[in-house]
């Protein structure tokens, strides 16, 4: 899977656990984008083909950014006081999931060891 790492996850741990796994992964901060607005990182994100992986909450607004849009979106919530071992299990929570499934065109929200799978927001008809 294409990764793009938002700026708050781009530690070298997490890349690097994730390519250990098999992924190829760019962080914002080895492109250059940090402090990129959320639109235009998730515009970038595909144009690249690559699903976001974030903290940023503000990504899980499927009204403002339905996952039909995007390659995927994945919000990783920990608490303000996680730590080494909370990133790590969310991350092979992460690397579980997309052995087993295709975050393409859906929002994954990963905390407690769990992945919570949100499908695109349908217009409503109009009769």
């Amino acid at each position: 899977m294409n990764i793009k790492l938002d700026e708050n996850l781009g530690n070298l741990r997490v890349a690097t656990w994730l390519r250990l796994a098999g992924h190829d992964v760019a962080t914002v901060r080895e492109q250059g984008l940090t402090s990129t607005p959320d639109e235009a990182l998730i515009d970038i994100c595909c144009a690249e083909g690559r699903v976001l992986v974030t903290s940023d909450r503000g990504f899980g607004n499927r009204l403002k950014y339905n996952p039909s849009n995007y390659t995927g979106i994945v919000v990783i919530r920990l608490s303000s006081r996680s730590n080494f071992n909370d990133w790590r299990e969310a991350i092979e929570t992460l690397i579980t999931g997309l052995e087993a499934a295709d975050v393409t065109g859906k929002l994954w929200i990963i905390r407690n060891g769990n992945i919570q799978e949100y499908q695109p927001i349908e217009p409503e008809d109009k009769d």
